[in-house]
């Protein structure tokens, strides 16, 4: 019987998609082979200051009220010679958080610190802006930025510093650690996610003589590599890639220090998360279409350029991955035909996408937990549906930069949370309700049929990957939509919605 149009127009966009996401996969092995091969190369300074130089600290904060002071008694305590050290509050918060932020500060100015707040009732640039204003009146020829959610180690500095004395370095990133990983399913299945970019992908692209880009905090900055590299920039949502991407291509060298955590405060609630996720998504891409052109423009070795492709253009696979959920549906028969779908189906989704991520994450465990790494293990397909579950948040992300929606920049809820026992439900900042948990629910109920016509035909190698679509699409929606039930209840009895 020959095929029909529709056939091969089907099979044709289903092995593009194939071919897309195989590349990404193989690109993480191209990562987790460049990590083992440099891994023992460990950065070190080229000498160290006989005098200390002056450093500022920037915080940018915006609506912080259950972590501000928590940084800035962080920050307060850090070891460096306080007539050395200035300390910016870049406040841009339109609640008690300004109130918070100023008792705090005033205490600390009592105690002898050059603590400066500097507050602004407009967010041009958002966070971009904020850290570009605040180099007006910043005394330092360092800065360090911190994020709210972070709580860095007293010695932070004194084990940074140093790598200034090579006047070619422009940029030292630490990497992240996490207050809260233990906290639920998702913070760890976040910590797993994150430690495989902060741990494989950075060490990697450093020590590789790869391009690597700043993480938007916990890392310190020359002040004078972000004025040759054009300043902080506010037309993408991921204004530290971007820094990052036009300081290198301007000459400068950056240092990652994997063996220098500087812990955070994870997302505890997934509509969080997924903001979070959806700002860094259409970020990158932002980034990528600026700035990937320049890239090959650029006197640079190929195998540097190939590299920046992948990572700039990462996150469209995200889009490969949503056009392949759309792709794959249900098809009767056995015998011969069962066998003939595991060979052009179901092993070549298993080879391209699930298994490069095993190893991947796999790989980052037993590097950060030599010891019990193999206890991680078991949160592996939470980790996989989880990232089968933000496909069409992400994919959503991508088409928007593509088209140049623009869209500001949301920042990630943060409540404090460093331990089991801390609530979050109730707090102030109440999650965004959109559309999206509904459509995600909705490929949640297809993958579940699809599952059980699966089953029904005995077609058992496609069971795995089905119960992965359909839990992680489940799991995002439901999350989501589970947060706004409290809210929902709390307006219904305050005759906010019509009975």
């Amino acid at each position: 019987m020959e095929a029909s149009l529709g056939d091969i127009i089907w099979t044709v966009c289903y092995f593009v998609v194939l071919f897309g996401l195989s590349l990404y996969g193989l690109h993480r092995y191209v990562i987790v082979y460049l990590y083992l091969k440099h891994r023992n190369r460990r950065p070190e300074p080229l000498g160290r200051f006989t005098e200390l130089p002056t450093v500022t600290v920037q915080l940018p904060i915006f609506n912080e009220l259950y972590v501000v002071e928590r940084l800035l008694d962080a920050v307060a305590a850090l070891q460096y010679p306080a007539d050395r050290l200035q300390i910016q509050v870049l406040d841009d918060s339109t609640d008690e958080t300004t109130v918070l932020a100023q008792k705090r500060v005033a205490e600390l100015q009592a105690r002898g610190l050059d603590v400066e707040y500097i507050h602004r009732k407009d967010r041009t640039g958002f966070k971009a802006g904020a850290l570009e204003n605040g180099l007006a009146t910043c005394k330092g020829e360092y800065v360090l930025i911190l994020d709210a959610d972070f709580v860095p180690n007293p010695g932070m500095l004194l084990e940074t510093i140093h790598f200034f004395t090579d006047p070619k370095v422009g940029m030292i990133q630490t990497r992240w650690g996490h207050l809260n990983r233990n906290y639920s399913l998702l913070t760890r299945v976040q910590a797993m996610f994150l430690d495989g970019h902060l741990l494989l992908e950075q060490t990697a692209r450093s020590r590789s003589g790869r391009f690597f880009n700043f993480n938007g905090t916990a890392g310190l900055w020359r002040r004078s590599c972000i004025g040759d590299a054009g300043g902080w920039q506010h037309d993408t949502l991921t204004e530290d890639l971007d820094l990052s991407y036009r300081a290198q291509l301007k000459g400068w060298q950056f240092v990652f220090l994997a063996d220098l955590v500087t812990p955070a405060e994870l997302p505890v609630d997934m509509n969080g998360f997924k903001s979070q996720q959806h700002r860094w998504t259409k970020g990158s891409i932002q980034t990528c279409l600026k700035l990937l052109p320049s890239v090959w423009r650029a006197q640079l070795p190929l195998l540097v350029k190939l590299e920046a492709t992948a990572h700039l253009t990462s996150n469209y696979a995200y889009l490969l991955l949503f056009f392949l959920c759309i792709l794959l549906h249900p098809s009767s028969g056995g015998g011969t035909h069962s066998i003939w779908r595991m060979i052009l189906l179901d092993l070549p989704v298993f080879v391209s996408a699930s298994l490069p991520a095993a190893v991947f994450y796999v790989c980052t465990q037993r590097e950060l937990n030599p010891q019990t790494w193999h206890r991680e293990l078991v949160y592996l397909p939470a980790l996989i549906g989880l990232g089968v579950g933000l496909a069409v948040n992400n994919a959503r992300a991508v088409l928007e930069a593509m088209i140049g929606h623009q869209s500001e920049f949301t920042r990630t809820a943060k409540y404090g949370i460093d331990s089991q026992r801390k609530a979050w439900k109730g707090a102030r900042y109440s999650p965004l309700k959109g559309i999206l948990p509904f459509v995600e629910l909705a490929f949640a109920a297809y993958f579940t049929y699809f599952l059980w016509f699966a089953m029904g035909q005995q077609q058992w190698l496609s069971v795995p990957f089905l119960v992965l679509f359909a839990g992680g699409f489940g799991y995002v929606s439901l999350c989501s939509i589970a947060q706004w039930v409290p809210a929902l209840r709390g307006a219904w009895r305050d005759g906010q919605v019509a009975a």
